[in-house]
Order: structure tokens, then C-alpha cells, then sequence
């Protein structure tokens, strides 16, 4: 066998390219963060502000018009950001930054609301 068609193998994982795991654990995490973000968002900010669970006691409209902002800069954004990940990060850079981005976001939704703010 080759060395150019060993090191093609080498590269594989499972019959598929070793980088497609990466991208799909970092897409499927990213996904559940939106989606999960989604359905607890509005439901936080309608809450009560005492109480088990507490959250801020918005008002309807205002508590969806932050979710209608929130949805539509999912989306707005991923232009900018494919921008800076072409132009200035590079591939593996931007799955890095965006993975430990995600990271962190995950990880301050953990602190307690008065201590956070």
C-alpha cells in the first residue's frame, strides 16, 4: 500500500473524515443551546422575580420582543461571523473560539441571578 493512500485512511474515523466528528459535536451542541434557549427564554422573563424558581417579571410584549431579537440575531449574525472565520481565524481557529464560546455561554447560565447581576 501507498503512503499517500495509508495517510488517507489514517484520516478516517469510522469510514468518514476525522474532522466531520468534531464538526458534528460542535453543531449539535450549538443546536441544542438555541433550541434550549428557546424554550426557556421567554419563560424566564415572564416569571416572578420571587419565589423557587425566579426569574424577572417582564411584561409579554416586551419579554417576546426580546425573543424575536434574540431568534433574529441567531440568524443575522452568521454573516459577520462567517466573515471573521474565512478571513481572520481560519477553520480550525473558528471551531475552537466557537466551541469555547459556547462553552463559557453554557457556563454563565449556571450562576445565580443576583450574584450575576
Amino acid at each position: 500500500m501507498s503512503s499517500s493512500a495509508l495517510n488517507a485512511r489514517q484520516k478516517e474515523l469510522f469510514g468518514h473524515p476525522a474532522g466531520l466528528f468534531v464538526l458534528f459535536f460542535t453543531e449539535m451542541w450549538e443546536r441544542f443551546s438555541y433550541y434550549g434557549m428557546r424554550a426557556i427564554l421567554v419563560l424566564y422573563l415572564v416569571s416572578e422575580s420571587t419565589g423557587k424558581n425566579p426569574g424577572l417579571e417582564w411584561s409579554n410584549g416586551d419579554a417576546l420582543a426580546l425573543y424575536g431579537w434574540y431568534t433574529m440575531m441567531v440568524y443575522v449574525m452568521s454573516v459577520p461571523g462567517g466573515y471573521i472565520a474565512d478571513k481572520l481565524l481560519g477553520q480550525k481557529k473558528s471551531v475552537l473560539v466557537g466551541g469555547i464560546l459556547l462553552a463559557i455561554g453554557h457556563s454563565t447560565l449556571a450562576i445565580e441571578q443576583m450574584w450575576a447581576f
